[in-house]
């Protein structure tokens, strides 16, 4: 297990953050050939971790080879996305300078930002500490990692990955648990990536506030699921069933709680039950394919969720092998404890209404969800849902897979976060975007030095 901060530790973070400035100052960052040779690095680094990452994940949320492969060794994709497009990145854009700043030329060019931190969570622990560190690098700048210490085999492989790959004056990971945040965000970073949950994310903004530095949140929040009657019944199960029951639940943007159409509820139910014992089985904690809850605190936080309304399917629990079962809860007052806050756990809970305005409604009465999820095959009420409620993103008819286009980014909105990354966005995220005015000697107009007697109507008519 990983322990608290030692004090060495937290005497050697700001000499460790120095030599990161140091090494920043010599420019070798911001070589675009670096960048990418770095990236290939980082690459080849997880590809031969491989088996160590798989058996990481094993231990510390029982996931399968296949969800490990999908959503955590899958962020290679992320690299490969980056060396093909890195060199347009960094290519500064021309803008036009309008009449009034002729002769002249403009320029926008993306520069790294210098030292950042980035605090991953334990939900997906590799994805989400490489997918930024990716832009990061992209990007030229030099970074600090501090793993979750909830995910402690992950975090150690982590540390392991980047300590072969990379020099700590470039590179460096800080593993520990609460202690050791405190003394990682006690110093100055020039950006802070936080991945987690809203409360922590509070703390980070308030301690990054102490040294005006700027934050990107990624946090969560309830993603509501509409489901209007006009849909395929059993697709639309399984999507669901798939979206809120991988990871045992443990996903910022898994399906929170369902909005159903009266008249379709007893049909989609039984469908659900369907999909769910098609994917798992009649025991699913029998299964290699379903995960295990993270720890015993959080396991015992769900079990008490499970007296909020009727159990359809599932509610059995194992606190020592910190195993909850799929499970569809119906009945479920919307001001009952499951409703209040995020699940982040395998619980379904199903609420019904009449019409599509009571749902709209609804969702615009709680705080900005990261992703909604609308499901019908009425384009006009797939419209009228998307223009009707914020969210950080939203899927139509599907549940999850939005965050596998690249090019999308992703990131939350209010109190789901601030800021974004992936793809194109990642690098983005990482740099500032400096405007750059050039301006020759060989032509100068007099008019705007002074005096400016006799110029103003002149001035006047240029403006119109």
């Amino acid at each position: 297990m990983i322990q608290s901060v030692s004090p060495s530790v937290s005497d050697r973070l700001p000499t460790l953050i120095q030599s990161q400035r140091q090494f920043f100052a010599t420019g070798a960052t911001k070589d675009v050939e670096f960048r990418i040779a770095q990236l290939k690095a980082l690459r080849q680094a997880i590809q031969a971790h491989k088996d160590a990452i798989l058996e990481a994940l094993k231990a510390d949320l029982h996931k399968s080879v296949f969800e490990a492969y999908a959503a955590e060794i899958g962020v290679i994709r992320d690299i490969d996305h980056a060396l093909k497009h890195i060199r347009a990145w960094v290519k500064p854009k021309s803008v036009p300078v309008g009449l009034m700043q002729a002769p002249g030329r403009a320029r926008i060019q993306a520069e790294p930002l210098g030292s950042v931190l980035i605090i991953g969570p334990w939900n997906y622990p590799i994805q989400l500490m490489i997918s930024p560190l990716v832009g990061a690098i992209a990007a030229g700048n030099c970074v600090v990692l501090k793993p979750s210490e909830l995910a402690p085999r992950s975090s150690e492989v982590i540390a392991d990955i980047i300590r072969k790959t990379f020099e700590p004056h470039y590179i460096a990971v800080v593993e520990g648990g609460i202690e050791t945040s405190q003394a990682v965000l006690a110093q100055k970073f020039d950006h802070i990536f936080f991945t987690g949950g809203t409360a922590i994310g509070k703390i980070v903004m308030a301690a990054a506030a102490q040294t005006l530095t700027p934050v990107t949140l990624e946090l969560g929040g309830k993603s509501p699921c509409i489901v209007d009657a006009d849909i395929d019944v059993e697709m639309t199960a399984r999507r669901i069933a798939w979206g809120k029951f991988m990871n045992a639940g443990q996903s910022c943007i898994a399906p929170d709680y369902l909005l159903v159409q009266r008249r379709i509820k007893p049909l989609l139910l039984q469908a659900i039950e369907a999909a769910i014992y098609e994917f798992y089985g009649d025991d699913p904690a029998q299964t290699e394919d379903y995960g295990r809850i993270i720890s015993d605190r959080h396991t015992q936080r769900l079990t008490s969720l499970l007296s909020s309304g009727r159990i359809l399917l599932g509610g059995q629990t194992n606190l020592g092998d910190r195993y909850i079962a799929p499970t569809v809860m119906d009945q479920v007052p919307p001001d009952s404890p499951i409703m209040q806050d995020e699940i982040f756990g395998p619980i379904l809970p199903v609420l019904e209404y009449d019409e599509l305005e009571e749902a709209i409604a609804f969702v615009n009465d709680r705080p900005k969800p990261l992703a909604l999820y609308i499901f019908s095959r009425n384009k006009d009420i797939q419209q009228r849902v998307l223009n009707a409620t914020s969210s950080g993103g939203a899927c139509v008819n599907d549940t999850f897979l939005q965050v596998g286009v690249v090019d999308l980014p992703f990131g939350g909105v209010g109190d789901s976060g601030i800021g974004s990354y992936h793809g194109k966005a990642s690098f983005d995220t990482f740099s500032h975007f400096k405007s750059i005015l050039y301006k020759p000697f060989w032509l100068d107009f007099k008019m705007r030095y002074a005096p400016y007697k006799d110029k103003i109507e002149t001035l006047k008519k240029f403006i119109r």
